[in-house]
């Protein structure tokens, strides 16, 4: 079975970048979700936490357990369906496999959310591009300006190139497809949860600190594809390397500017900087130079950018899951 194992990502890929996410099926990530949910508020009974900063110690706790039963499942489930399909049928088992991955590569999804963005700027239609850019970014975005509607969509294309494409490569070539289950539900728990609000500050703990762990390596690898990908789009690579090194840590979160700087750099933008999040102004350090003004048609070109990355990260950790199989 080795050699349609190591298919896996490829033919996955593919079909992503074909196709898009099977939106007609339910996605297993809503499930994650409702899983999440249901535990949530189980757990907030159960230890006697509902109202939110009242028990800290008890929120923490009650945090951790969710982030231990999630994972346990995320990673279980998919494990014992694939080994009950691959005893009875291995090459369905492998099918299988690539049907989950495909699933769970956000790289065409990525870029239809941030075009649909690009789409109202270049209409133009601010109010229809604020609700577009408000799908896909956490942040409030009543009051952006187009130019702040433009940088919010080439950020959350640079971070989500790691988190919705790469990261899941790294894992799945670790650990398989239930290696990708097991980082999807970090990243959902973390999305979900990993607020420093009344509700979450200390429930989501443990969440928001598991998800800084699982994109340590991932951040940085695909950091360092998307400069290589900046020679390859015909960017300029050598400033995404110069703005990387000396921006890639301007971020409360030790990933999320590692490939924002790279992007940053590329694209000779400024991004980050202030924010204002459920109301709230949030106070953030900028992240490049700005040699030039953001404009909708960043978008696209990070859109690009990030597609040359993506392509990098599979062929490497293609090979990656061909070395870990053969010591397996």
């Amino acid at each position: 079975m080795y050699p349609l194992h190591i298919c896996v990502l490829p033919v996955s890929f593919l079909l992503d970048l074909l196709f898009g996410d099977p939106a007609w099926l339910y996605h297993p990530i809503c499930l994650i979700g409702n899983g999440i949910s249901f535990l949530e508020k189980a757990l907030r009974a159960i230890g006697g936490c509902r109202g939110p900063g009242e028990h800290p110690v008890r929120e923490t706790i009650c945090g951790g357990v969710l982030v231990l039963v999630t994972l346990l499942c995320a990673y279980v489930v998919p494990f014992a369906a694939l080994y009950v399909v691959g005893r009875a049928w291995p090459t369905a088992a492998v099918v299988l496999e690539i049907f989950w991955c495909w699933q769970l590569l956000a790289a065409h999804s990525l870029k239809k959310e941030s075009m649909n963005v690009y789409r109202e700027l270049a209409k133009p239609d601010l109010e229809k591009a604020r609700y577009a850019v408000s799908m896909i970014v956490g942040r409030d975005t009543e009051e952006l300006s187009e130019e702040g509607v433009a940088k919010a969509a080439v950020e959350t294309i640079a971070e989500n190139t790691s988190d919705g494409v790469v990261a899941p490569m790294f894992y799945a070539s670790l650990l398989g497809v239930p290696g990708m289950f097991l980082y999807k539900a970090v990243n959902t728990m973390d999305s979900m949860l990993g607020y420093k609000n009344d509700r979450y500050l200390y429930f989501g703990k443990c969440a928001a600190r598991l998800d800084d762990a699982a994109n340590l390596i991932p951040a940085r690898a695909t950091a360092l594809l998307m400069v290589l990908a900046s020679f390859i789009d015909k960017l300029d690579g050598k400033n995404a390397w110069r703005i990387f090194r000396r921006d890639r840590f301007c971020h409360a979160s030790p990933n999320s500017a590692q490939t924002e700087s790279v992007a940053a750099g590329a694209l000779h933008l400024q991004l980050a900087g202030d924010a204002r999040y459920f109301g709230r102004l949030h106070q953030k350090p900028a992240i490049g130079d700005k040699d030039r003004t953001i404009e909708p048609e960043d978008i696209p070109r990070m859109d690009r950018l990030m597609y040359v990355t993506a392509f990098l990260g599979m062929v490497c950790f293609t090979l990656l899951r061909m070395g870990v199989t053969m010591i397996v």
